[in-house]
C-alpha cells in the first residue's frame, strides 16, 4: 500500500507543471513544491530528527506549514500540529506529552513560544519571527537539497498526531498511520466527487482533521491547495475569486460568516461547484441560506472525528435537513441505548442513543497517545464510542442530535437540543441559536435558547413560533436569552459549556414564557 510520500510523488510524476499550492503571491508547481519539500525534509534531518520523532508545528495555514506537513511524510517524522492560538502552558503540555524533538512556529504563536520554558531547549524553526536569534529560518531549513530523494516512511508508519480540543480534560494525542490517513483522503475524494485539477480553499486549520484532509486530497487528484493563513471574510472571498476555487470544505460557522457579510455576493463564488461541511451540525435555516447563496452541484454533510475520519456521509444534505446520511465508504455505525456498555445492544429506529463506529475501518486510529484511561472509556470490543447522540430514522438515515453530556433531562423527559435549534433557526429573525439545559430546582433542567437575532424580537413570538411549528410543548424553551454572539471554538463548534456556566461575555435579556 502507498504511504503518503509516494502518493505525493505520483502526482509530481503525473503532472509536474500543474499548480500544487498557492499562498498570496506565492505559487508552486508540483515539481517546484517537491523540491521545497525534499529540502525541508533534509533540513529536519540536519536538526537530528529521525524517523518516528515528533515535530510540533504551531503555525497558521501558510505554504510553509503545508510544506512541513509533506516533508514529514517523506522523512518518516510524525508531524504534531497545534492550534496557533495555544497558550504557553498548552504548548508546554504538548511538548512534554508528545515527547517533542523540535518545534516550528510563526509570528501568530510567537508570544506563547516565548513564554514556554520547554520550547527554549528544542531546535526551532521560525517563520516571520525576528526576535528568536537561536531559531533557524525557513529559508535556512530549506537551504540544502538532499543527495537523493528522501523516502523513509511506509504505509504502517505513523504520519501525524492530532491533539483533541480538550474541552473537558487535558488534550489527548491521536496518532494516525500513513495508511489510515491515505484511506481517509481517498474516501474524501470519492465522497466529495473530486476530479483531477480541483482547487480547494485551504482555510480550515492544518491542526484540524478537516484541514489535513483538504491538503491530502488535493495531492491525490493533482489539485491545488489555496492557502488562507487565517479566516477573514474579505481575504477568503478574494482567494476564492482570484484562484477560481472549485470546492469548499468548511465548518458551518464559516459559511454563516461568509454569506452574512456585506461584501458577499453569489457572483464572487461562482467558481465553487461543490460544498461540504463537517465539525458541527448545520441548522436547517442556515442550510437553506447556504444553498441559495452558492447553488452548488453537490452539497455534502460529513460526520466524523479525528479518531476515525468518516462516520457517515450525506451527499444531498439539503434534501433532508438534519440528516447525516449513512455510513461512509470505510465505515459501519450503530446506535445503541445511551447507557449501554456493549456494542451488541441496539436502539430502535427513531430511538435516540449513543453513536458507535467500527474500529476496523481503514480510516481508524488504534488508541490515544499514552492515555489508557481514554482508551478504556472510548474503545470497547472493537468499536469506538463517540460520545455523540443520535438516531436512525425509518429510512435508515442517521440524525446526530448532540453529545451525551448535552442531553437535556427536564421533568423526567429526554430532550435533544438539535430539534429545538432546527426549529428556531427557521424563524426569519433568528440568525443563530444554541440550546442548552440549565439547572432548575423543580424540573431538574429547563430548556434555554440562546438567540442571536437579526433585529429585536419578543420571546413570546418565538414561543408561539415553536408551538405552531409542531414542537411539543415540553420541548419548547422556557427561557430565551438574547446575545450578540454565541461562543465558539476556533474551528466553529458552539461552546455550550460556556453557556451553561454563564461565562458568556454578553449581558443577556432573560425572560421566562408562561
Amino acid at each position: 500500500m502507498f504511504d503518503l510520500g509516494r502518493s505525493f510523488l505520483a502526482s509530481v510524476e503525473r503532472r509536474p507543471r500543474d499548480i500544487a499550492v498557492t499562498d498570496g503571491d506565492i505559487e508552486r508547481s508540483y515539481e517546484q513544491w517537491f523540491d521545497d519539500i525534499q529540502r525541508a525534509a533534509c533540513g529536519l534531518e540536519s536538526l537530528g530528527l529521525v524517523k518516528g520523532d515528533r515535530l510540533l508545528v504551531v503555525m497558521q495555514n501558510r505554504w510553509q506549514m503545508a510544506t512541513l506537513h509533506w516533508a514529514c511524510q517523506f522523512a518518516g517524522i510524525i508531524i504534531t500540529p497545534l492550534n496557533w492560538r495555544a497558550t504557553a502552558e498548552e504548548v508546554g503540555y504538548c511538548i512534554e506529552d508528545g515527547q517533542i524533538r523540535a518545534l516550528a512556529y510563526d509570528d501568530s504563536a510567537a508570544e506563547a513560544v516565548r513564554g514556554c520554558a520547554q520550547s527554549g531547549v528544542l531546535p526551532r524553526i521560525a517563520v516571520n519571527v525576528t526576535d528568536d536569534a537561536e531559531a533557524m529560518t525557513f529559508a535556512q531549513l530549506c537551504a540544502q537539497a538532499p543527495a537523493e530523494t528522501i523516502q523513509r516512511a511506509g504505509a504502517d508508519d505513523y504520519s501525524l498526531m492530532l491533539y483533541t480540543s480538550g474541552t473537558t480534560s487535558k488534550p489527548k494525542g491521536v496518532p494516525r498511520r500513513h495508511r489510515a490517513e491515505r484511506a481517509a483522503a481517498v474516501a474524501h475524494v470519492a465522497q466529495n466527487l473530486y476530479r483531477q485539477g480541483e482547487r480547494t480553499l485551504g482555510v480550515m486549520p492544518l491542526y484540524h482533521t478537516m484541514g489535513v484532509r483538504s491538503l491530502l486530497s488535493m495531492a491525490l487528484v493533482d489539485g491545488c491547495f489555496v492557502c488562507v493563513p487565517k479566516f477573514d471574510v474579505e481575504a477568503t472571498l478574494d482567494a476564492i475569486e482570484q484562484q477560481r476555487v472549485s470546492n469548499l470544505y468548511l465548518v458551518p460557522t464559516l459559511y454563516h460568516m461568509l454569506i452574512e457579510h456585506p461584501v458577499f455576493s453569489p457572483e464572487r463564488v461562482r467558481s465553487v461547484e461543490k460544498i461540504g461541511f463537517a465539525g458541527a451540525p448545520m441548522s436547517a435555516g442556515l442550510m437553506a441560506r447556504v444553498e441559495k447563496a452558492f447553488s452548488p452541484q453537490l452539497f455534502v454533510n460529513h460526520y466524523g472525528s479525528s479518531e476515525i475520519y468518516t462516520f457517515t456521509i450525506d451527499q444531498q444534505a439539503s434534501y433532508k435537513p438534519g440528516s447525516s446520511g449513512r455510513s461512509g465508504l470505510n465505515q459501519r455505525i450503530r446506535v445503541i441505548p445511551i447507557e449501554a456498555r456493549s456494542p451488541e445492544a441496539s436502539a430502535r429506529p427513531m430511538e435516540e442513543g449513543q453513536i458507535i463506529a467500527d474500529l476496523s475501518s481503514d480510516e481508524a486510529f488504534e488508541g490515544y497517545w499514552n492515555r489508557p484511561d481514554a482508551d478504556t472509556k472510548s474503545l470497547r470490543q472493537g468499536w469506538y464510542f463517540t460520545g455523540d447522540t443520535g438516531y436512525f430514522d425509518d429510512e435508515g438515515d442517521l440524525f446526530v442530535t448532540g453529545r451525551v453530556d448535552d442531553m437535556i433531562i427536564t421533568g423526567g423527559e429526554n430532550v435533544s437540543p438539535a430539534e429545538i435549534e432546527n426549529t428556531l433557526s427557521l424563524h426569519p429573525q433568528v440568525e443563530e441559536v444554541a440550546v442548552v439545559g440549565l439547572p432548575d430546582e423543580q424540573w431538574g433542567q429547563i430548556i434555554a435558547a440562546y438567540i442571536k437575532a437579526r433585529e429585536p424580537i419578543e420571546d413570546a413570538v418565538l414561543d408561539q413560533y415553536c408551538l405552531e411549528s409542531g414542537l411539543s410543548r415540553f420541548k419548547r424553551p422556557r427561557r430565551y436569552i438574547f446575545v450578540d454572539q454565541i461562543p465558539k471554538s476556533p474551528v466553529g463548534k458552539v461552546l455550550k459549556r460556556l453557556l451553561r456556566a454563564g461565562e458568556n461575555s454578553q449581558k443577556p435579556t432573560i425572560s421566562i414564557p408562561a
